[in-house]
This record gives structure tokens, sequence and C-alpha cells, in this order.
């Protein structure tokens, strides 16, 4: 979970590293360096903290040279140090690596390595892939990249560059992302696009196992038998601005302002010419639907959440059988995949590794993957039969907002389109959520603007709390889960999410004067019974926040504060509750003073298990 930026050109290779690198930080934050070759040397600097340590050290003192990697690191073995930070050399330094995923059999390398007499400084993993390119290294970097690759095991992206090869860098990629840009007399690699979108909108997804050349001449992709293969060039059509703040004080609050026009972008431009949902990517027939006895939804974290109201609907629009897993758990179980299984899963970079592996695995089975996901190229759209990008635009905050409901209209179309497909929803009824679906974009966003004022009001007077519980029943249950997740990833407050109508069986006794309970009540066959668990825990002295439709006025006379929300459909209710949430763990974050886009100990991307 770490960002790679590699130049190759006429410009100063600093310049144009450090500028990507601040673009990808939200990737990796607690340890930073460049490798730079210039006048025949190669030439180093790393540091442990913000890259802001990087940028001045090397304001004080340049590296010049006008090939060179660089990267922004989150640590998966070794602490943050400077020692432990990238890029890693060889004992002569004559060999730089940088290095986004895990090494599995570094301790039978790095232990084969000791008895040939290489000694280590650091923790990592990825000092070893500089030894063995040392060990194997016979004057072409490009042979001994290919021996190198065969020895490792594990999900990596590698940026190499040597001194004795002074013209040239090599990238490899493997379950790691990592995209090679072509520009005017100039060539960058990087782990996401927004690191290179101000040099060029020209780009190539590379794919598993590419071992890149760059030179100032041009680019050769070989695959791992050492052939040389052809990759598309594509124009990327992003405005430079997407992956700024535009004006906002986080990207976090500039991604929860998006979400009406993001959400609109996913379902408008997969409408055709009548107004039907056209899915282009997912070609799946109603024959299929016919031959399939379950569907799987596989995904982790904020994903999950969305693949928990995902399945509620697919089983009333299918009336088939639908069971979630956990990405991380689902090797580890009974599971019943075969050929009769779609699977389902989400991820919003396209990259997260447990999900991959559990693909995977249900691949190998028979079943057929329809993936959900934000990235264009991103391995588990290319691994899957059938995609769904979500098209929420570059998500940079560490904290899913966008993503997260763009996810959740991704299911509403999904299975709005196969039920009609299947035969299981009639044409009057489809065409009723549909023309309901639609107003949701205008709904969002009088829900962002209607919230704001009380998250903030709220916020305020949570602030200094320890612990903060959500309760909801039904759908609102998953919401309030989705809820307490980003109150603890982005404010630090130990928020739990409780399904109401279990508060009576034992987590009611955690309520005492003052607690601070959210009370999500959108749901109208279940609203009389959480009014009822909120007096529960309002008689036990709990400081009551409640989110509920615009109808239902009277939770003013339970609750000490409401927030409302526009009507709609319950399925849809979703999509509503949870902007109030965002807003207020973004407000409690700002008010404790934290860094919100990018909150301790985690990374946007994850690409380990």
């Amino acid at each position: 979970m770490c960002g790679i930026v590699g130049y190759v050109g006429e410009k100063l290779a600093t310049d144009v590293i450090l500028e990507g690198l601040q673009k990808l930080e939200y990737r990796g934050y607690d340890s930073s360096g460049v490798a730079i070759l210039g006048s025949g040397k190669l030439k180093f600097r790393k540091i442990a903290g913000r890259l802001s340590n990087l940028i001045s050290s090397v304001e004080e003192n340049p590296v010049e040279g006008t090939i060179g990697i660089g990267h922004t690191r989150w640590a998966t073995h070794g602490a943050p140090s400077d020692v432990n930070a990238h890029p890693h050399t060889n004992e002569d330094g004559t060999i730089a690596v940088v290095h986004n995923g895990i090494i599995e059999n570094y301790m039978t390398l790095k232990n084969e390595l000791i008895e040939k007499g290489y000694n280590f400084e650091s923790d990592t993993d990825t000092e070893i892939v500089a030894k063995l390119l040392d060990m194997y290294y016979e004057g072409d970097l490009l042979q001994a990249v290919f021996k190198m690759v065969k020895r490792l095991k594990g999900a990596y992206a590698l940026g190499i560059v040597s001194s004795n090869n002074p013209d040239e860098l090599i990238a490899v990629r493997k379950e790691s992302p990592l995209i090679l840009g072509v520009g005017d007399d100039e060539l960058f690699v990087a782990s996401d696009i927004p690191a290179i979108l101000n040099r060029t909108r020209k780009v190539i997804y590379l794919e598993n196992n590419d071992i890149v050349k760059l030179t100032r001449e041009g680019y050769t992709i070989y695959n791992v038998d050492r052939n040389v293969v052809e990759r598309e060039v594509k124009e990327i059509l992003w405005d430079v601005e997407a992956a700024t703040k535009e004006g906002y004080d986080h990207f976090m609050i500039k991604e929860i302002n998006q979400q009406s026009s993001v959400i609109k972008d996913t379902l408008f431009r997969r409408l055709d010419d009548k107004g039907n949902i056209y899915l282009e990517n997912v070609n799946i027939d109603s024959k299929y639907l016919t031959t399939i006895n379950k569907i799987y939804i596989v995904a982790c974290g904020t994903a999950y959440h969305a693949g928990l109201i995902g399945k509620h609907i697919l089983e009333k629009f299918l009336n088939l059988h639908v069971i979630i897993d956990i990405a991380s758990e689902f090797r580890y179980g009974n599971n019943f995949v075969d050929d009769k299984t779609l699977m389902i899963v989400v991820s919003q970079s396209g990259e997260t590794a447990d999900t991959l592996a559990a693909l995977r695995l249900a691949k190998s089975k028979g079943a057929r993957i329809l993936s959900i996901t934000n990235v264009v190229g991103s391995t588990v759209a290319r691994e899957s039969d059938d995609i769904f990008y979500t098209w929420a635009g570059p998500e940079i905050a560490v904290a899913s907002t966008k993503a997260y409901t763009t996810q959740l209209t991704a299911f509403y179309m999904i299975s709005l389109y196969f039920g009609k497909l299947k035969g299981t929803l009639g044409d009057e009824i489809y065409n009723e959520i549909l023309s309901e679906l639609k107003s949701l974009p205008a709904k969002v966003k009088a829900a962002i603007e209607e919230s704001e004022k009380v998250a903030r009001e709220i916020a305020e007077k949570i602030k200094n709390k320890r612990s903060l519980f959500y309760i909801g029943r039904g759908l609102d249950y998953y919401t309030a889960m989705e809820g307490a997740l980003k109150l603890k990833e982005i404010s630090y407050i130990q928020a739990e999410a409780f399904a109401a109508g279990e508060l009576k069986h034992g987590s009611i006794a955690l309520i005492e004067k003052d607690t601070p309970v959210i009370a999500i009540a959108t749901q109208r066959d279940l609203y009389e019974k959480t009014v009822s668990n909120i007096k529960e825990v309002k008689a036990r002295g709990a400081y009551t926040i409640g989110i509920t439709r615009v109808s239902n006025k009277d939770l003013e006379n339970v609750c000490d504060s409401v927030i409302y929300l526009d009507e709609t459909y319950d399925i849809f209710m979703p999509l509503l509750s949870v902007i109030s949430p965002q807003l207020l763990a973004y407000y409690a974050a700002v008010e404790r003073g934290n860094d919100v886009d990018k909150p301790r100990n985690l990374a946007k991307s994850v690409t380990v298990e």
C-alpha cells in the first residue's frame, strides 16, 4: 500500500517525482524517498515521516538528474524509519529499488542471501529485491530483473534503476497496480493516474507479469518469458482538477459533496434511449439467470457494508438466495461456490488483495465473476467476466464516501436489471422503482445541505467523548455499521453499531449518562420498534440523535436532536441516511484536529492480506 513514481526524460527528475508523490500520499505517508541518476551516479534521499520532510530535505540539498524513482510508504515490514524507507539498495549502492506490495517468500530468500554473504540493514522485504538483483547482475539490468522475478512470490510493483545502466529504468508489475505514462519525449511509471495527470493523459495499464524497460528512446514491454508484448495506449479523460481539492479544506468533504453528481453519472450514463437500464459491460442474459442457484457477494470494509445492502436488494428483486462474506475470511470457511454461482466482488480500488484472492478461488471453482469497482483497468476488473464501473472519479481521502454511495447505486441498478431480465420484476414495478431511483441524486444533494449544520453542532458535542453508538434495524443497521466505521476511521472515537433489537440482550449495559447514541430510523415497517429501542437507551441517560424521514416528526419527542431526510422507498433510504454519518465523522475529526484525509495507520488501497 505504497506509492511509486518513476521518470525518464530531460526534466529534473526530482521535481517530477515529488510532484507525483504528492498526488499519491494517500497511498502511504509514514516515510518517503527518491533515487536519482545524474552524471552516471546514483544519488539517494529518504526520510521518515510525511512527504513534506523529504521535500524540505531536497530543497536544502538538491538531488539532480533526469532519470529516477520515488516512493511514499505505508509500512508492512518494519516500523517507519529512515532505514526502512525506500528506495533500498545493494551493498555498494549501485542498484536502487522501490516497491509496493509484499514479497511472501522474503524470509527464505533473505536467509539464502545471508548464507551467500549479503548483509541487510532494514527490516523490509524490499531489500531482498535489491540484493537478488545484485546477485544476478552481469552487466545487463534487464536480464538481472528477468532472473530475479522468477524467484519472487507475492504481489508487487517495482521500480528499479542502476548507476551501471544510467540511461534506463525498469518497472515490474505483479498483482499490484502500476501504470506507464507516455509523454512528449518523456516517460513515467506510477501507482495511480493522479501522479502523472499534470504531465500526460496517455496511459498504458500494465498487466500482470509485465516488465517494462524505459529509456529516452522509448519503452519496451516484456512478459516473464522475455517476449515483447504490445499494450494499448489509452487517453485519460478526467479533468485535471478532479484530483485536487477545488477549494475545499479536505478531499473528504469535497468527495462527500460530489456524491449527488457521481451517483447521477453512474446511473444516467447507463440508461438507453427509452430510459431503461443498459449495462454494456455485463453480458449476463435471462437464460444464465435461470441456471444459477445462488449469488455470493464478497468485499471488505466499506465495500462489505454496501454488499450487505446489495444482498437485501438482490434477494428482494430476484427471489434468489444471496450469501455475503468478508473477503479475508472467504477462503478459510466452508464456501459453496460452483459453476452455478454468480459472485459479485466489490472493491473501490480494484486491487484489494483479500478480494482478489477470493475472486480467484471462486473462479477456479467455475463461478462467474461480476465486479463492482471504481478503477478502470484494475486487476479485479481485468480478471472478472463482467464489470460495473462506478464512475465515482478519483477518491483521494482514505475514508470512502462517494465510492460507497456509487457502489450502492450499482447494486440498485444491477438488481433492477437482473429482476427485469429474469422476470421476477414486472414492467410496472420496474418502471416505478427506476423512476424513483432517478430522483435520488437530487435527494442526496438535499440530504447534504440539510445535514451539514446539524452534523457540525453534533460534532462539537461529541468531540471529547470516549465512545459512541449507532443503532438501527433492517437496512438501517447496515448504515449504522458504515456510520460507526467512518467515525472510527477518522475521528478515532470508539464507535460501535448495534442492531437496535439486540440492545436488551447485552449491549445496553454500555449505556450511561450522556452516552451519545445515533439512531437511524427510516424503515417504515420497523419504525415503531426502533422508537421503542431509542426510548430504552434514553431511559438509561443516553444523548440521542435521530436520523429519519421527514414524515416522522414525532421523533422530536424522543430524541435530543433529529436530522430529517426526503421521502423515498425504504430500499433507497441507505443512500440518503449515510450522508449524515459521513458529515458527522468528518466534522468530529476536524474538531479533534485530526488529519482527515490521511488517518493514522490506514491507507487507501489495501494490497496486502
